[in-house]
């Protein structure tokens, strides 16, 4: 995914935005050259630029979508008041049953709902009930947040999505990005060295802030999903936390979240994939997309 990056050589500065390529298990990097010593402003045009030629991403979705898509937004705006705990309720069970899910939690959703609305345990591992009862604390958490996004934000919420989940001798990464590699089940590439991670992110914290004004939520919320799963930045949890941020970036932008249901995860691994080896992101767009307009509950 592209980013900006910057070389200082002889006291000044040269900007360039960069995309990653992957061919095999080799990594190649097409580079477009911005300026030396640029202002913010000048950094955030030249970046436009730039992804024009190297994503097309303000042309991702066609005006037929983005009709769509102000409608979805204009009905979620309406919702009543009086149902807005119920909807609670029921978006933040489904969301907990299916993010938990695709990683492997066993909970059924009747399971899920009655734990975190009832106080009903049932008769699981200590670890996956702990992951449920996480998942919504690190929901609530993003919803009561007021901020945006920073690494402490999202280090937070890895902190409460994983606590009393790990094994002993991982629990010092907690809340902290890995200082070990970590590998993909099913994939042939790999996550960045953990030297890389903070660079990775600071990066990414970087284009966001640069671009969150500019593109449309959905594609904003696709590009920073796509590229945190890539950099992978934790020990565990990463699917679970980029999930909780793509909903973050979406309910900040007044749009309904996503829930990404358990039983069509392979989908959205492979749009994912696209996402990271090919540079398409137009899968992953679409699949959010349609989940958004078929959902039944909008919170």
């Amino acid at each position: 995914m592209p980013y900006t990056e910057i070389k200082e050589k002889n006291g000044k500065k040269y900007y360039y935005r960069v995309k990653s390529i992957r061919k095999g298990e080799k990594v190649n990097k097409e580079r477009v050259y911005l300026g030396v010593n640029l202002d913010k402003k000048q950094i955030s045009e030249k970046e436009i630029e730039a992804d024009k030629e190297l994503l097309y991403l303000n042309n991702i979705l066609t005006d037929k979508e983005i009709k769509e898509l102000d409608k979805i937004q204009q009905e979620y705006l309406k919702q009543p008041k009086e149902n807005f705990l119920n909807r609670y309720e029921v978006f933040t069970s489904d969301f907990t049953y299916n993010s938990t899910a695709i990683e492997g939690n066993t909970l059924t959703l009747q399971e899920t709902a009655q734990l975190l609305f009832e106080g009903i345990t049932p008769r699981k591992s200590l670890r996956e009930i702990n992951e449920i009862i996480n998942h919504k604390l690190a929901f609530d958490y993003l919803l009561k947040y007021g901020g945006d996004l920073t690494k402490d934000f999202i280090c937070e919420l890895h902190k409460l999505a994983v606590k009393e989940t790990l094994k002993e001798e991982l629990k010092t990464q907690i809340g902290c990005f890995r200082n070990v590699q970590v590998y993909i089940r099913g994939t042939d590439w790999l996550p960045p060295k953990p030297k890389e991670v903070p660079k990775e992110i600071k990066s990414l914290l970087f284009w966001y802030s640069s671009n969150k004004e500019k593109l449309h939520p959905l594609v904003l919320t696709a590009y920073f999903h796509a590229a945190f799963e890539t950099i992978h930045p934790f020990i565990d949890g990463n699917g679970r936390v980029g999930r909780l941020i793509m909903n973050f970036i979406l309910h900040k932008n007044k749009y309904p979240m996503i829930n990404i249901p358990n039983t069509i995860k392979h989908r959205y691994y492979d749009a994912l994939e696209s996402a990271q080896i090919k540079g398409d992101l137009m899968p992953l767009i679409k699949l959010l997309f349609e989940i958004l307009k078929n959902s039944k509950v909008r919170f």
